[in-house]
């Protein structure tokens, strides 16, 4: 493969809702350029991008895919990332590497949430942004409403490149730059047409939006447009090359993927509108800013891994600096590792094409680095690192059960290669619990990781409910006696204590001794002290005690007969009293629960969060994100469990929440009850 130059390099994300067409697109762009000899359809499940058997079954993208496009001598990497918001991790690792954004909408459904995201995301990298309204073949298309939509929603900058005209099957597209139209035939190829009288009127419906987008790029432009004068096609193409790098200008293209209809327009927009990577600036650690050198000391930084059970780890890298080889020799700036690059790989979909060199701005792939994780930079001499993708934190969980002992034992090494694959989830074995605990952004996210790892390493496990970690505390002071005496012929066990129990102020068990004239010799305080500790593992209800004070103040002993048994099986005999006259409760973990919505939710959620014995502690606008309030507030994490879902529902998506467990507090005595039926239940 022929190595090409950086000026002539487009990293292109693909991002939009799920369901929008964002593969169905690359497929057409493969197709349309020669890529593959025959045209994908997802619901056949053939396409380039979508080669998982879980994409397949599901007819959704789960993962980002990488389609290297040859078109007019330019190398366009389509990263088609997928729109399911359980996959937000895999949206973030493009935008981290992408030199701009094309966020696909449904020209029936137009903008979703998933729409509004994708904006947010790319806006926050920092990205040009165009739209590509497709499906503009479906009956039930409504372009015009989309691009109102589009328009109020993301502001006057969103301006009409291309217009579909549709008649029946019968479709042609206004290019608003040059004023000519494009006729497809059956197999999509295009051919030049002037415009009739009535594609005039329509392009006259949008010439304004375009211009008025136009004009506020430039004050040559805006002096033109207020004196009504015709902007050249030269102006024009200047104008959005110029407006959609410094944001002023998002154009909006349409077309119908599948029918191949204004693919070769976009592609074309593509390479004239959209930067290179040379032109943009990298962002190191320490959030700098840093010129691209071409020639610069090679660099690369690695987004994204892959678990491969045959190939094995795969990282995905971008060359930030500089040029790669074959054989060259870098070093990890996280680990300080050397990884020799022993075989370069550019991929299309699923397959591997081995290369010499990639240059500054490309995008490959190398395998079987040993110390190399997502987000690592790697560097030749000059040592250089990178500002890390940040990951949101996962908050739905489930406990992981294995089907058989054979799939137990091969759990956590298939975890450790998931986890390096995916950012976005969290495992843990909770010691309290004795759970196996993983944790997603979403069901699905979760159902694709059980699926992932029959088919990879074949695990079989299913999930359950995690358990909560209850404790117990004791409410009142009591003096216990506790006795312990046996006798079976010969030397016996003795052991007398005399121990005040009372509430704690630390988590665990505050041991102290005020015995006075040695009636328990000192000896046999330690065995005191290991027996309440062992005993505190259960309380009246079976969970652990917290917060216990306990102090040994008289007793006795035998010279003979007493030991360290003795005196530890007296404690635990105190202690086993103390449950039933202490007034012990249940405690249960408590956290703040930070909430970020769009304004008019917050009436709705603040009412949810009353009914899961939520308490709202206050509210503050986000200073970043204009119309958003966080809500703040404490709530049992027991109501948390299922909360990721329901706040997606309410929210249709729009939602986020933080989680952290702060302490324990006494659960009311009605729910506390059942917890307790329910435990014995399970212990019976």
């Amino acid at each position: 493969m022929a190595t090409i130059d950086t000026s002539k390099i487009r990293n292109v994300a693909l991002l939009g809702h799920s369901g929008s067409g964002k593969t169905s697109l690359t497929e057409a762009m493969l197709f349309t350029t020669g890529g593959t000899d025959r045209l994908g359809k997802i619901v056949d499940g053939n396409t380039v991008c979508d080669y998982d058997p879980e994409e397949i079954a599901r007819k959704i993208s789960l993962s980002t895919s990488i389609a290297p496009i040859s078109y007019r001598d330019y190398k366009i990497n389509v990263l088609d990332a997928p729109g399911e918001l359980d996959f937000v991790g895999e949206q973030l690792q493009v935008e981290k590497v992408a030199g701009c954004a094309v966020i696909v909408v449904d020209a029936k459904a137009g903008v979703k949430v998933g729409t509004q995201l994708a904006w947010e995301q790319s806006k926050a990298a920092g990205l040009p942004i165009a739209f590509f309204i497709n499906k503009c073949d479906d009956p039930d298309a409504n372009f015009s409403a989309v691009f109102a939509d589009l328009h109020e929603k993301f502001g006057t900058a969103v301006c009409p490149v291309s217009l579909p005209v549709i008649n029946g099957s019968d479709f042609k597209l206004i290019n608003l730059i040059d004023m000519n139209a494009y006729a497809y035939d059956a197999k999509g190829k295009r051919s030049v047409i002037e415009l009739d009288d009535a594609m005039k009127n329509i392009a006259a419906e949008y010439t304004d939006s375009l211009n008025e987008a136009l004009a506020g790029t430039s004050e040559e432009l805006m002096e033109k447009y207020f004196a009504e004068e015709e902007i050249t096609k030269e102006e024009k193409v200047k104008a959005i090359h110029d407006g959609s790098l410094d944001g002023s200008i998002v154009p909006v293209y349409c077309g119908a993927a599948t029918n191949l209809w204004g693919v070769m327009a976009l592609m074309d927009a593509m390479i004239d509108s959209f930067p290179n990577p040379a032109t943009g600036k990298l962002t190191d650690a320490e959030g700098k800013k840093v010129a691209v050198n071409v020639n610069g000391d090679p660099s690369i930084f690695v987004f994204k891994t892959v678990a491969d059970p045959f190939v094995g780890k795969m990282s995905f890298f971008k060359v930030m600096q500089g040029k790669v080889t074959r054989d060259m020799a870098l070093r990890n700036a996280t680990t300080d590792a050397v990884e020799k690059l022993a075989h370069i790989y550019v991929v299309k979909g699923k397959k591997q094409t081995e290369v010499d060199e990639l240059c500054c701005g490309d995008i490959g792939m190398v395998a079987k680095l040993v110390n190399t994780n997502t987000n690592d930079t790697l560097y030749a001499n000059t040592p250089v690192k990178y500002s890390k993708i940040v990951y949101p934190t996962p908050y739905l969980t489930q406990a992981i059960i294995p089907a058989s002992a054979a799939d137990e034992s091969k759990i956590s090494q298939s975890i450790a290669k998931m986890l390096e694959e995916d950012l976005t989830l969290k495992y843990e074995n909770n010691s309290e619990t004795k759970q196996m605990l993983i944790s997603g952004q979403g069901d699905i996210h979760l159902a694709v990781l059980v699926a992932k790892m029959k088919a990879r390493f074949g695990v079989n496990v299913k999930y359950d409910t995690p358990a909560i970690p209850y404790k117990e505390k004791i409410t009142k002071t009591v003096d216990i006696h506790g006795r312990h005496k046996k006798q079976n012929g010969g030397s016996g066990q003795f052991g007398d204590v005399w121990i005040k129990f009372s509430p704690g102020e630390g988590e665990g068990l505050q041991f102290s001794v005020s015995v006075v004239g040695g009636v328990v010799p000192k000896n046999f305080n330690p065995a005191v002290e290991k027996g309440l500790l062992e005993a505190m593992a259960k309380g009246a209800a079976g969970y652990p005690m917290m917060c216990l004070a306990a102090d040994l103040h008289d007793g006795s002993y035998h010279p003979v007969d007493s030991d360290e048994i003795s005196f530890k099986t007296a404690a635990q005999l105190a202690y086993k009293e103390c449950l039933e006259k202490a007034g012990p409760v249940l405690l249960e973990p408590v956290g703040n629960l930070d909430i970020t919505i769009p304004d008019s939710l917050v009436g709705d959620v603040m009412g949810d969060l009353n009914t899961r014995r939520g308490t709202v502690m206050g509210m503050d606008p986000v200073p970043d994100k204009s119309g958003y309030t966080t809500v703040h507030a404490t709530i049992p994490k027991s109501e948390t469990v299922k909360y990721p879902i329901t706040l997606r529902a309410m929210t249709k998506g729009l939602g986020s929440m933080e989680f952290e467990v702060t302490g324990y507090d006494v659960v009311p005595a009605a729910i506390a009850q059942k917890v307790v039926d329910e435990y014995k239940k399970s212990q019976a």
